[in-house]
């Protein structure tokens, strides 16, 4: 399948739980597509790049590792992405892999999620909390955040900075989540 095909493919990709599964799967049997399908993800201002962005997700979700080999080309383009409907799917794609990065479960993200990928995460995650996104992205960039400073020490006050300016104004989903992580962060201290 050519990268023009999978684009007009992803056509008939909509909200449905279904569809996004089906084209996952299709990726996962074919995972040659998936640079075709990063491909469609980057072209950030058409309007078929957050259903390139479903798809991947979806298809991260079923298995993430088949994203190490594209870790390199996801990661320096992810901070491209700007269209509402397609940055909260690569806020959940950084969120997964953080959470296997960080897993007590032996997996091979563990060692193909090298420094520099990890960096432009927290990068990214950082803009989402900073900049005008939804709650979603702001939600997994928390998380994503909060494992992190695990292994970077600066990050943790950062994040309980911005979480603290920016609670008054934010909705109340957001208000529970931050509250979770300034507490987790503020527990440890102690």
């Amino acid at each position: 399948m050519t990268t023009a095909q999978l684009y007009q493919e992803l056509n008939y990709v909509n909200h449905s739980r279904e569809k996004r599964l089906y084209y996952a799967n299709l990726i996962i049997d074919h995972p040659d597509l998936i640079p075709k399908l990063l491909e469609i993800l980057f072209m950030v201002d058409d309007k078929i790049s957050p259903r390139a962005a479903w798809v991947f997700e979806f298809m991260c979700g079923e298995n993430l590792e088949e994203i190490i080999p594209h870790l390199d080309f996801f990661t320096e383009n992810m901070h491209k992405v700007h269209l509402d409907s397609a940055v909260r799917p690569v806020a959940k794609v950084c969120e997964y892999l953080v959470k296997a990065y960080y897993s007590k479960t032996e997996n091979r993200i563990q060692s193909g999620l090298l420094p520099k990928h990890r960096e432009k995460i927290i990068e990214v995650c950082f803009d989402y909390m900073i900049n005008d996104e939804k709650i979603a992205p702001k939600a997994y960039s928390m998380n994503s955040l909060f494992l992190l400073g695990k292994d970077y020490d600066w990050i943790h006050p950062e994040l309980v900075l911005i979480l603290e300016r920016d609670f008054q104004m934010q909705s109340s989903g957001f208000k529970a989540r931050a509250r979770h992580i300034i507490k987790k962060i503020k527990g440890k201290k102690s």
